[in-house]
């Protein structure tokens, strides 16, 4: 067990750990993976909570609006894109990037995006669609696991290697294409290369094959709190390509969004 169970666990047991939030909360992550309504059952089974519980959670959430119910049958409603408004507008990342990513886009006509490491995933949190990029639905708050994307393994480069190896030991790899990376040396290997380079390049390791991405860090106060990408299509630009026409152009925007965060403390 690392030191963060550790910790999770003393949180739990501590006079400050909020159950029913923690709980609900729960509900909502289990509802929010579902791409229709679901029943007490399935709230329950995917929480591992009572039927009971599960449903005195489920009519707390529908009171309260961030929950429908129809014969039985629920789904979250819009609402609950409050709760990651609410985030969005806490950090000033999205707002300090998409400028940026709209103007780098313009220049080398490909789909730009910004995105943070939350555990083992990456978020994203601002992006620019370029029409002609792969038919690939990526919005605000898609999570994608980091190992396998470029600017996951930039934000995993950044980590501490404590921190970086406790992950790599509890992480499982799945093959999302036929060329997602296979082994976790390999993986390490890889995050290595990034840390040395200063930038990362995926070559339709994620999502579906087709699709290349390189990213870079974007920091605040000398530490990296954030990547921004460019993507593309395997069918417009092979790997090396992708590097030599736009590693230049992308690695000027990620230092010109840390500027612009610095700017932003500065005020």
């Amino acid at each position: 067990m690392s030191d963060f169970d550790d910790d999770a666990s003393d949180l739990e047991e501590s006079p400050f750990f909020v159950q029913s939030l923690a709980k609900g909360l729960s509900v909502i992550t289990a509802m929010g993976t579902q791409h229709s309504q679901v029943s007490l059952a399935d709230v329950a089974r995917a929480t591992s909570l009572t039927r009971a519980t599960a449903r005195r959670l489920v009519l707390t959430l529908e009171r309260l609006g961030y929950v429908r119910g129809t014969d039985g049958l629920y789904s979250l409603t819009p609402k609950v894109l409050e709760l990651g408004f609410s985030f969005l507008g806490s950090t000033s990342i999205p707002e300090a990037a998409q400028p940026h990513l709209e103007a780098l886009s313009r220049s080398v006509g490909e789909s730009t995006s910004a995105s943070l490491l939350d555990g083992t995933d990456i978020v994203y949190v601002a992006r620019v669609s370029a029409r002609r990029t792969v038919s690939l639905s990526i919005d605000i708050g898609t999570r994608l696991p980091a190992y396998a994307t470029a600017m996951g393994r930039v934000l995993l480069a950044a980590l501490p290697d404590r921190e970086l190896n406790e992950m790599l030991a509890g992480l499982t790899l799945r093959q999302l294409t036929e060329r997602t990376i296979r082994s976790k040396d390999a993986l390490h290997a890889e995050i290595d290369r990034v840390r040395e380079q200063g930038w990362a390049m995926v070559d339709q390791e994620a999502l579906e094959i087709g699709l290349l991405s390189i990213a870079a860090p974007v920091s605040r106060a000398g530490r990296v709190v954030a990547a921004i990408n460019i993507s593309s299509s395997a069918n417009r630009v092979a790997a090396v390509d992708l590097v030599a026409e736009f590693r230049a152009p992308l690695l000027a925007t990620a230092r010109a969004v840390s500027a612009e965060l610095e700017h932003r403390d500065l005020r």
